[in-house]
């Protein structure tokens, strides 16, 4: 029996290393992937032949051997024609020896089935004496012969590719190569030891290789290739954040800019129309005394008196948005816990710009207005009061303002 436990632990082996390919199929996503998956199920079918095989000749069940041993042989032939399926897909080159490579697999394992087939009859690949022992036909020793060949040719062909190229991807050329390699050095020796498992035993070892220092490896790769697209995305992301801050950001005063003003109005129209709006107030802010300033201390201390407007705006108005909609106006809309209160920033603000006169300082005036639901269909509406309410606050200011 200790046939078969070479075959149960061959077959556990390669279950548990290559367990997210075999029991999870959505690993085999391209081509060479999917004959990879083939591949491994092709070697998984043989390794369960060869443990019956086992099972069978210990209990000297000859039927049953002769049945099994059919089935062992189509196994083989099906793992070199899923070998020859696999290296010319991970290869990966078109031309004549590629194709050639695939024929030949596919006319090995169509052959041995005719053979097998044949050997029902006719003992040409094996048959069994009366007292049940195994013996090797002539067509047995063929079909060894041309798989060390496919093998054989198929190594070299994974060689040839491996010496022309100078990439990381050449390395595991060289490594499919050599696992093909291992294969034809254990059947090869299979020839003259029948009894022995060693077959299995090159499966197994081919099967480890590949999956250690191919297919680990073509993932870390896609892994560390993931990782530089993620980083790249991320730089992309931020480069975008940053492009948007600045788009919707007001260069000299650090308000929304009018971009972010437009789309402010275009979500409050929305809300409008869905009926969805409920509290909100708008406030208009303009300068006094900018065009002054401008032309009798020129435009540096003009831009000085803008930022400073802005920052008696926003320091009042903590937690509401202003937005810089003109050279010297400027809007705030209104809601949260600053709409709540109002009435109270709104006094605070004028009592703060009248304290600025008396100390030459900065003089804004303001101008606010509710919406009114069922009154008010659009933000126009609601903004043509609080200009109309700013214009009025700024002919009272000039009555008292020093520009």
């Amino acid at each position: 029996m200790y046939y078969s436990l070479i075959g149960i632990l061959a077959l556990l082996n390669l279950v548990i290393t290559n367990h997210d390919v075999v029991l999870v199929g959505k690993t085999s996503v391209t081509h060479t992937q999917k004959c990879y998956r083939f591949f491994l199920f092709t070697v998984i079918s043989y390794y369960i032949t060869d443990i019956f095989w086992g099972v069978f000749e210990a209990l000297s069940m000859t039927d049953l051997l002769f049945v099994d041993t059919e089935f062992y042989f189509l196994a083989m032939a099906l793992g070199i024609f899923s070998w020859t399926r696999y290296v010319t897909a991970y290869l990966n080159r078109t031309n004549d020896f590629s194709k050639f490579l695939r024929y030949a697999g596919s006319a090995f394992w169509m052959a041995v089935t005719v053979l097998t087939l044949i050997n029902l009859f006719s003992p040409v690949m094996f048959w069994f004496d009366s007292d049940g022992i195994y013996h090797p036909g002539v067509a047995r020793y063929i079909t060894l012969i041309v798989q060390i060949s496919l093998l054989f040719l198929t190594s070299c062909y994974a060689l040839r590719v491996f010496f022309k190229s100078a990439d990381m991807v050449s390395c595991r050329h060289l490594i499919v190569g050599l696992s093909g390699l291992v294969m034809l050095f254990f059947i090869f020796i299979q020839i003259f030891y029948p009894y022995l498992p060693l077959y299995a035993i090159g499966y197994m070892m081919s099967c480890s290789i590949l999956r250690t220092l191919v297919v680990e490896n073509e993932r870390e790769e896609y892994r560390k290739e993931l990782e530089v697209a993620l980083r790249r995305e991320q730089h992309h992301v931020q480069a975008l954040h940053t492009a948007r801050k600045l788009a919707y950001t007001d260069a000299l005063t650090g308000a929304g800019s009018t971009l972010a003003y437009a789309e402010r109005v275009k979500e409050i129209d929305k809300s409008i129309a869905d009926g969805a709006l409920i509290n909100i107030a708008v406030a208009v802010f303009d300068v006094n005394g900018l065009k002054q300033i401008n032309d009798t201390q020129g435009h540096v201390k003009g831009d000085e008196y803008i930022i400073d407007a802005y920052k008696t705006i926003s320091d009042i108005f903590v937690h509401t948005s202003v937005y810089r909609v003109g050279g010297d106006e400027f809007v705030s809309i209104i809601d949260g816990d600053d709409y709540n209160n109002r009435t109270a920033l709104i006094k605070l603000f004028n009592s703060q710009i009248e304290k600025n006169i008396e100390s030459n300082s900065v003089v804004v005036a303001v101008g606010i207005s509710d919406f009114v639901p069922g009154k008010d269909n659009s933000f126009k509406r609601i903004f043509q009061r609080a200009d109309q309410l700013m214009y009025k606050r700024k002919k009272e200011l000039k009555n008292i303002d020093l520009f």
